[in-house]
């Protein structure tokens, strides 16, 4: 993947400047639906080890989700720990192994928030942007919002809210097992992406494309 991000930004910023970024680039956001259906999604996983970071990028064809390519870059880490403020630890290692990928991922799943994030922008909608290519996220816990339980049955789902405003869903992926809650990161909508992260978790409670781009982070070798 050669493309170049739109929407550049310096990553060496404080904790008020990176939310400063946050709040001029939400509104670039945008809930549209898919162009044609995806041929390749792209998962994306990061693991931080101290002070090293490893992002893991695992694409998938869809919808049989044989996996088409892998890449792995580990870095150090430049920004600190402060919630809702993870995609500018994260996304410095993200970009470079999405320019290691020869292959052009139609859309890509984030392990984490897109609109489901205080200001409207967690890594999904960040990473959507920057490339300019429909993203959205699944995350296993909520950042932001209230929602009641979906019922038992996988497929089950229930909007997650914020005051009037839904910010996402909260959709069971298996019979009887926790549910995950996802998001609009960009180009996309938000049933499409329900439907998607469903369509891609045929076993397991995460999505295949972020469940190996995980297992990949974590077991390619020392940081």
């Amino acid at each position: 993947m050669t493309r170049h991000p739109d929407h550049a930004h310096s990553w060496n910023l404080s904790p008020a400047e990176a939310v400063g970024v946050q709040r001029g680039l939400a509104g670039l956001v945008r809930e549209e639906p898919l162009s044609a259906s995806p041929r390749t999604i792209a998962g994306i996983d990061v693991s931080v080890r101290d002070k090293r970071v490893r992002a893991a990028v695992v694409v998938v064809a869809y919808p049989d989700l044989a996996v088409v390519e892998e890449s792995v870059v580990q870095g150090d880490v430049v920004f600190p720990y402060v919630p809702g403020l993870l995609s500018f630890r994260e996304i410095p290692a993200i970009l470079p192994a999405l320019e290691k990928l020869r292959t052009e991922p139609d859309l890509f799943i984030t392990d984490g928030h897109g609109r489901a994030h205080p200001r409207r922008f967690g890594i999904a909608a960040h990473l959507g942007v920057l490339l300019g290519k429909p993203a959205f996220g699944v995350a296993k816990t909520r950042l932001v919002g209230r929602y009641e339980e979906p019922l038992p049955a996988k497929g089950s789902v229930s909007p997650l809210m914020d005051q009037d405003e839904q910010i996402g869903a909260v959709l069971r992926t298996r019979d009887g097992v926790r549910p995950v809650f996802v998001s609009v990161g960009h180009r996309i909508t938000l049933p499409e992406a329900v439907e998607l992260a469903l369509a891609c978790a045929p076993r397991y409670r995460i999505p295949e494309p972020t469940r190996l781009a995980h297992r990949l982070s974590k077991t390619s070798g020392p940081y």
